[in-house]
C-alpha cells in the first residue's frame, strides 16, 4: 500500500469516527420527517393543480353549452322568421363547437382520474408519514432515555472521560510517592550502614562513629564484668599519650606494673 493511500485511509476513518460521534439519531430523524414532509406539501400541491385544471375545463364546457343553447335558440328564431340562411348558420355554430365539447370532456375525464390517483397517493404518503412520525417520537424517547441511563451510569461507575482521567492522575501520585518513599528509605539504610556519608555532619563524623561504637563496647564489657565478679563497673582509662580509651583489662595491668 502507497503512503498516499494510506494517508488517504487514515483521514478517511478519522473523518469517518468523527462524524458518527458528532451525529445525534435524534436530529437525523427530524430532518427525514421534514424531509417527507416536504414530499407530502408538493404532492398536495399537484393534487390541487390538477382539480384547478379540472374545474378550468368545466368551466369551459358549461360555456360551450350554453353557446350551444343560445345557437339552438337563434336558428329556432330564424325559422319563425323564414330566415333559413340565418338559421342554418346558426346550426353550423353549434356543430363546430360540439367537437370542442368533445375535447374538452375528454381532457376532462383524464384530469379527473390523474386528481383520483394524486390522491390516493397523498393519502397513502400521509399516512406513511404519521407512521414515521410516531416511529420517530418512540426512538428519540429510547435514545434519550438510553443516553441518560448511559450518562449516569459511567458517572456511578467512574468509568466517563473525566474520571478516567482522575483515576489515571491518582495512580500516578500513587506510583511517585511510593518511588519516593522506597528512595528515602534506601537513602536511611545507606547512612546508617555508613555506605554514604551524611553531607551535613562534619568532616570527622566517622571518628565519632568509632567512638561510640568503642564506648559501646567498654559498657557492654563493664556489665558483663560486673555481672560475673559482682564488683563495681571498671572506669574508662584515657591515655595522656595516644587519647585512646582503655578497656579494664588493659588498666589493670599498668596499676600492677
Amino acid at each position: 500500500m502507497s503512503v498516499w493511500k494510506r494517508m488517504t485511509l487514515i483521514f478517511r476513518s478519522k473523518a469517518n469516527k468523527a462524524l458518527d460521534r458528532a451525529e445525534d439519531p435524534r436530529e437525523v430523524l427530524d430532518y427525514s420527517y421534514q424531509r417527507q414532509l416536504e414530499l407530502l406539501s408538493k404532492v398536495r400541491r399537484g393534487v390541487a393543480d390538477v382539480a384547478t385544471s379540472r374545474k378550468r375545463v368545466e368551466l369551459q364546457i358549461n360555456q360551450l353549452e350554453q353557446q350551444q343553447s343560445k345557437l339552438q335558440q337563434q336558428a329556432q328564431k330564424a325559422i319563425e322568421v323564414n330566415r333559413e340562411d340565418l338559421a342554418r348558420e346558426a346550426l353550423t355554430r353549434k356543430s363546430g363547437l360540439n367537437q370542442q365539447i368533445e375535447d374538452l370532456r375528454l381532457q376532462h375525464s383524464n384530469l379527473q382520474a390523474e386528481e383520483e390517483k394524486l390522491t390516493l397517493a397523498q393519502q397513502r404518503l400521509q399516512a406513511k408519514v404519521e407512521a414515521f412520525r410516531t416511529k420517530k417520537e418512540t426512538i428519540k424517547a429510547t435514545y434519550t432515555a438510553a443516553q441518560a441511563q448511559t450518562k449516569i451510569n459511567e458517572a456511578l461507575s467512574g468509568i466517563g472521560e473525566e474520571m478516567g482521567d482522575v483515576g489515571m492522575a491518582i495512580q500516578r501520585a500513587e506510583d511517585k510517592t511510593a518511588a519516593m518513599q522506597a528512595r528515602a528509605g534506601a537513602i536511611d539504610e545507606l547512612l546508617a550502614s555508613g555506605a554514604l556519608d551524611d553531607v551535613t555532619a562534619g568532616p570527622n563524623d566517622d571518628i565519632a562513629r568509632e567512638l561510640d561504637s568503642l564506648s559501646s563496647q567498654v559498657d557492654v564489657e563493664a556489665e558483663l564484668a560486673a555481672l560475673k565478679g559482682g564488683g563495681s563497673a571498671p572506669q574508662a582509662i584515657e591515655s595522656g599519650d595516644s587519647g585512646a580509651i582503655l578497656d579494664p583489662e588493659s588498666a589493670k595491668n599498668e596499676e600492677q606494673a
